[in-house]
């Protein structure tokens, strides 16, 4: 976590002193301030996505305190003044004051009005940071509730982008005011300020002892999945596996997030700079078509962590438990390739690469992500939401990234460079059918290096840590 830290502490800052330059180098005639200002809205969008999926909220444990003469309303100021110290807060200051200083040093405006564009640029982060608050309180734990509001987001951008309505336009032309009218800088701090103000009147709402001493009523969730029996030998495992994402947080949202990140491609599919690197697209559809795939299949067989010594204990053949894990990830492939056909609109290229990398994630990622999996010895708890949660995460997570990803755009890019664009794929497409045709091979391979590790994975799986 430290390296991570720092190695963005250090793409930020050179993001932010690089940034004016990049703009007059590339975008001569267009004054770096307001191109910035176009796009603030789009950026303050991101950050709101990646500051949900990564910032932890900061935590207080408030019950002895209660029962102290404390007042409410000082416990709260507190959780959300300790907020502002968070390192996402920090990360967009090395971009804000390196740029106000490379325009304070042009003189393309006065000293002062540049320094109330920093104002206003710092308001709005800390805007979102409490916006931010207010979603992921009331959000998390249902994350169905987002669906509404990332829909209309995606409205805007729709809206935005076919030239509709700019709301990127109107954003950065009331920025651009803020340079004319200095004292318009005060309005992202009353910004700040409602949202402070909103979070406070919510967690004092929700600041009672009794609050969590309330039964909790659940429907009882008795789906048994009987249409899996047309699978044969593996529908036990296939209807266990699939009655563990109905029924749990974290497994669950793990759908909700494969299903989102379909927009992933948004960013390379219709971006100028991506044309002449067709690399990228590759890489956006093993992304794609493989999210789920990867999210899921990395913690095999942890998410069993919880009865796995019960399945060993049995008379289950390892090579159908793992066949059927193989099995629900090459549905969730074939489903998030069909998802992905809205592609068209960027052309037939773009719709067959996704094609082709899902049949590549089906063929080689999937028995990658598989015999990794004989290395996993961390348990996972199934209730607990899945941001900022590393529990069951361990160097296998982090290395097999590495195959899954690199390794298709490493082989692409060679073989487009030297030889052509639709060789490339077919090396791809190739692969994938040869893995389909060898899966049942490599299934019966990964088996036995999963009895190897039999025992040493059931002793990891008991163990309380994360």
């Amino acid at each position: 976590m430290g390296f991570l830290a720092l190695y963005f502490i250090a793409a930020f800052l050179m993001f932010g002193i690089g940034l004016y330059p990049i703009i007059i180098e590339y975008f001569p005639g267009e004054e770096p301030l307001y191109l910035v200002n176009r796009w603030f809205l789009v950026w303050m969008v991101l950050e709101l996505v990646y500051r949900f999926l990564l910032q932890n909220l900061p935590i207080m444990d408030i019950k002895p305190l209660m029962l102290l003469p404390i007042k409410k309303r000082k416990m709260v100021n507190f959780v959300l003044l300790k907020s502002l110290y968070s390192f996402f807060n920090f990360l967009p200051l090395l971009i804000i004051i390196p740029f106000g200083i490379f325009n304070i040093y042009k003189q393309t405006f006065s000293t002062g009005a540049i320094i109330a564009w920093m104002i206003a640029m710092i308001g709005l982060t800390l805007s979102v940071n409490y916006a931010n608050f207010i979603i992921k309180k009331n959000f998390t734990d249902n994350i169905k509730a987002l669906i509404p509001v990332v829909l209309s987001i995606a409205v805007i951008a729709i809206l935005d982008y076919f030239k509709i309505f700019e709301s990127s336009v109107w954003f950065g032309k009331g920025l651009n005011a803020i340079l004319e009218f200095p004292l318009l800088a005060l309005t992202p701090i009353l910004i700040v300020i409602v949202f402070y103000k909103w979070n406070q009147k919510d967690l004092e709402s929700k600041f009672y002892l009794d609050s969590t001493l309330k039964d909790e009523v659940k429907d009882a969730n008795t789906n048994e999945f009987l249409w899996t029996r047309r699978f044969g030998d593996i529908a036990p495992y296939l209807q266990l596996d699939l009655k563990m994402i109905w029924r749990n947080k974290r497994p669950k949202t793990t759908v909700y997030i494969s299903i989102l990140f379909l927009a992933y491609g948004l960013i390379f599919y219709g971006n100028d700079a991506y044309q002449e690197m067709p690399a990228f697209f590759v890489f956006a559809g093993i992304f794609i078509t493989g999210i789920f795939m990867i999210n899921f299949g990395q913690f095999i067989p942890s998410w069993d962590a919880g009865y796995y010594p019960l399945i060993m204990a049995q008379n289950i053949p390892l090579k159908k438990y793992l066949t059927a894990k193989a099995g629900l990830i090459t549905f969730s492939v074939v489903v998030l390739a069909i998802l992905s056909t809205p592609y068209l609109y960027f052309g037939w290229k773009i719709f067959l690469i996704n094609l082709i990398c899902a049949v590549y994630n089906i063929g080689v990622n999937i028995p990658i992500l598989l015999y990794a999996g004989s290395f996993n010895r961390k348990k996972i708890d199934l209730d607990k939401s899945p941001f900022m949660n590393y529990q069951g995460t361990g160097a296998t997570q982090w290395i097999v990234g590495l195959p899954l990803l690199l390794m298709p755009l490493l082989i692409f890019w060679i073989i487009n460079k030297f030889i052509s664009f639709e060789s490339a794929l077919t090396v791809l497409f190739v692969l994938g059918v040869v893995g389909l045709i060898l899966r049942n091979r490599a299934i019966g391979f990964i088996a036995q290096r999963y009895k190897g590790q039999k025992y040493a994975m059931i002793e990891g799986f008991k163990q309380s840590g994360e």
